[in-house]
């Protein structure tokens, strides 16, 4: 089963966030030396804790400083952007790096409600229900739209480039359904998705759209991992990652803090229960224990390929940990 990475460009405390970006490029190129699949970039707004912004313009850094390895966005928060800007930000992406480029699409506005209204300046776009319409738009600058459409002289350059592969994404019903109807592979979030991923991947390839542009439907499990050196270790990671998790949902966030600062924080018993409950959803030990968490967990939901995300404070172990899982899961080395 392929294994990929999904990166946030996370921002470590005491670090300056641009940092972030440029290990965001280092980690990619031990992804791929090590033998990943995929390496796709997030779009999140107003979040001290992550630097990725605009995954347009990390898919382009990352591509240029690797050569194999295929490079995404999971995803564009569709909503946010014009279809037709998209479509032509896709198709130069195709043009420059061909047959390596994954368009993931989202719904969410990838942020709080008052910067999703800065994004998409107003409130009419901000409760608009129709990304479904915005996917066939999109789809269309590629494709052609019907005759007399007003948008009919209208196609995205390069136009001897087709649309990446597209990937709609989710973390409800919504996003499998919205999949299968329209054809597209589906990708689970399942690092904080609360709903049962095998329940949702079932439904999307039961109810799976054939059309021309896309073959069988292909259903990618995104999972948090947390790999040790040791055990021990690993539940330090872990709970420096459960403090920037725990102020993100409190409304505090801020960059990843420290293993030590995790350690000093003066824990409440009403936070050590919110963090308890959303431990489940990160595999947590050393790299063989994480391998057949992660495998145990596809499996059990009928995924066919596993994307992980890691948010450990010290890069250099965070390239470590990808290499160590790399190792474990069976991954061939490129390099």
């Amino acid at each position: 089963m392929p294994l990929s990475v999904l990166d946030l460009s996370p921002v470590p405390s005491g670090t300056a966030p641009s940092a972030a970006l440029h290990e965001t490029l280092e980690l990619a190129r031990v992804a791929e030396a090590a033998g990943y699949h995929r390496f796709w970039l997030a779009e999140h707004h107003n979040l001290p804790s992550v630097a990725s912004s605009t995954p347009e313009v990390m898919i382009a850094a990352v591509a240029g400083v690797t050569s194999t390895i295929r490079v995404g966005a999971g995803g564009i928060m569709l909503p946010n952007h014009s279809p037709l800007k998209v479509a032509e930000t896709f198709r130069v992406l195709a043009g420059l790096y061909p047959d390596r480029i994954d368009l993931g699409l989202g719904r969410a506005p990838g942020t709080d409600q008052r910067t999703a209204l800065a994004l998409r300046r107003s409130r009419e776009a901000l409760g608009a229900d129709d990304f479904t319409e915005q996917y066939a738009e999109l789809r269309a600058y590629a494709e052609g739209f019907p005759a007399g459409h007003p948008f009919e002289p209208i196609s995205a350059q390069p136009s001897d480039v087709p649309l990446p592969p597209v990937w709609i994404l989710g973390s409800s019903t919504y996003g499998g359904q919205a999949a299968a109807a329209l054809g597209t592979g589906f990708a689970y979030a399942g690092h904080f998705g609360t709903l049962d991923p095998a329940g949702v991947i079932s439904a999307y390839k039961t109810n799976y759209q054939h059309f021309e542009h896309e073959t069988e439907p292909r259903a990618i499990l995104a999972l948090a991992a947390i790999v040790g050196e040791t055990e021990e270790r690993a539940q330090q990671l872990a709970q420096a990652n459960a403090l920037s998790m725990l102020r993100l949902r409190s409304g505090r966030p801020g960059p990843l803090p420290s293993p030590e600062e995790a350690a000093d924080h003066p824990w409440s018993e009403g936070e050590k229960a919110a963090v308890e409950e959303w431990a489940g959803l990160v595999s947590v030990g050393t790299a063989d224990q994480v391998a057949a968490d992660l495998r145990r967990r596809a499996n059990r939901a009928g995924a066919d390929e596993v994307i992980v995300t890691t948010h450990i404070h010290n890069p250099t172990e965070r390239r470590e940990s990808l290499n160590s899982l790399a190792n474990s899961w069976g991954l061939t080395p490129r390099f």
